[in-house]
């Protein structure tokens, strides 16, 4: 870990890194074992709930393990009021004494709160320190840092969070925050200001922001929150059969456990989560916030059934392209001309290889890119099963194509078919008594930096035949195959001698982002 001192105006230590996270700082810097970063984890994982019931700055600062000061491991804004800190200050070490209220917090044990604002940036700021807890140790201190400037007389909502903000915070303090166990499954979990909703030790609501007002009244409500049960009334406004299970109903909504659940009655989807206050051990009550995410759940759906149309449509085309191979196979067994034959048997050829990138399209999620090795190997199988040289063919891959542009695939499985194809019925047709008596072409991949890939397709068969100039050559899938490699896949063909003179090599290199 690369670190330098420097030494700023306000005579505070600064480390220059690059911003290194909270596992880092701890495994270099302090003694915490790995329980203790998990349990730190945890509380990062909620802090943003506590920066905004707080309307402060929080910051995470690990000891030293030398005991000569604190690391700043973590640091989250509020989005409920103006920030304390202009910058960040992750990875900044401040050195014992440099801020008495940090080392009171770890000596006493106890939040410490100063009697006067520092000045930052010209911008009063209230410091408060709370020791973290965990299993009877302090682990660490989490500073609250609120922006003095422009404070009034604050609102019941304002007064609701403030002082649920120094519920969690005495929970941290003396070990009963963050929860352990399950967490919330839902990306979308809800935030402070969506809907906040403070319950009593019986879950009767005591107060309810005008957001979680207007979520239940979209749910039915005419009166009030205040005063009736949460669990209750929920109840009374949900049909049963779109509530969750009654234990999860009233462990939500009761305040009875950490947890969060969903409710969808058709029209409406609300996300609850509720987090107890026990703020000296016994429960007091409870947070719940509410989210209403109808338009995120409807989104959901569209995409649901545009990726379940997408895919049909891909179905479709492949049944198509399929009709299509068969009226050709049944073409070619009506010509007399070999030629002719010949000519509709690569057609059906190239008709089946698109069709198969659409088969595994329409198998996967809806998505940008396609696994295209597995196109790839089924290509190649196919070569080798139909072709009528009169030598078995062996193809094998070597490297992976991975995660190609949906873009790319359809284009770069033609190349594939053409190649393989061309590889073998000019590598092997007419083999004579000193010719192997089996075919072996080796398909090497590999994704190169810079967002290229290189693709060599090596046989061991006759090779090129003397003269032979790509340019000027009238094989259609040679043409085919330039075409596509060079004006559509914007990159580079190459035909050749095997470097070992056995055989030819076909080379391509192409840009993955078009």
């Amino acid at each position: 870990m690369d670190i330098r001192p420097a030494q700023c105006a306000t005579k505070v230590y600064i480390y220059a890194v690059d911003v290194p996270t909270m596992s880092e700082l701890a495994q270099h810097h302090t003694d915490l074992d790995s329980d203790d970063v998990g349990w730190l984890q945890l509380l990062m994982a909620d802090w943003q709930i506590l920066a905004d019931l707080s309307f402060a700055d929080l910051v995470l600062w690990l000891p030293d393990k030398s005991g000569n000061g604190f690391w700043a491991a973590g640091q989250m804004r509020p989005t409920t009021g103006p920030t304390a800190y202009v910058d960040d200050i992750v990875g900044m070490f401040v050195p014992k004494g440099r801020h008495a209220t940090l080392d009171n917090a770890v000596d006493a044990g106890r939040l410490v709160r100063e009697g006067d604002p520092e000045w930052r940036d010209d911008l009063p700021v209230r410091v408060e320190t709370i020791p973290v807890r965990r299993a009877g140790r302090i682990i660490a201190v989490l500073s609250r840092n609120t922006n003095l400037l422009g404070v009034r007389t604050p609102s019941k909502l304002e007064l609701s969070y403030l002082q649920t903000a120094n519920d969690l915070t005495q929970m941290v303090a003396n070990g009963y925050f963050p929860a352990v166990g399950q967490r919330s499954d839902h990306t979308d979990t809800p935030r402070v200001g969506d809907g906040f909703v403070r319950v009593d030790a019986d879950g009767v609501v005591d107060y309810a922001s005008p957001n979680a007002l207007s979520v239940f009244r979209r749910l039915g409500l005419s009166g009030d929150l205040a005063g009736q049960s949460l669990a209750g009334m929920t109840r009374a406004l949900v049909p049963p059969r779109k509530r969750p299970d009654e234990e999860t109903l009233s462990a939500v909504l009761g305040g009875r456990a950490h947890r969060d659940t969903e409710i969808d009655t058709g029209v409406m989807a609300i996300i609850m989560r509720s987090i107890p206050l026990r703020p000296r051990g016994e429960a007091i009550g409870a947070l719940v916030l509410l989210r209403d995410v109808t338009d995120l759940r409807r989104r959901d759906r569209e995409l649901v059934t545009k990726d379940a149309t997408i895919r049909e449509i891909h179905h479709r085309v492949k049944n198509n392209l399929q009709t299509v191979a068969a009226l050709l196979r049944m073409q070619a067994r009506r010509v007399d001309s070999g030629v002719a034959q010949d000519a509709l048997n690569e057609a059906v050829r190239r008709v089946g290889s698109i069709a198969l990138v659409h088969e595994i399209l329409s198998q996967q999620a809806v998505e940008e890119t396609v696994e295209f090795d597995e196109i790839a190997d089924r290509l190649a199988s196919m070569v080798g099963e139909v072709t009528s040289v009169g030598v078995p063919v062996r193809v094998r891959r070597e490297g992976s194509f991975g995660s190609l542009p949906s873009e790319v695939a359809t284009p770069m499985a033609m190349v594939l078919t053409e190649l393989l194809q061309n590889a073998v019925e000019h590598g092997y047709r007419g083999s004579g008594p000193g010719d192997p008596a089996t075919g072996k072409i080796l398909m090497s991949v590999r994704q190169q930096p810079a967002g290229h890939l290189r693709m060599t397709i090596d046989d061991d068969g006759h090779g090129l035949p003397d003269g032979f100039n790509l340019d000027t050559s009238t094989n259609l899938g040679l043409s085919i195959v330039k075409t596509l490699v060079e004006s559509e896949l914007g990159g580079r063909l190459s035909l050749g001698p095997r470097p070992d003179g056995h055989g030819a090599r076909a080379a391509v290199e192409l840009p993955l982002e078009l």
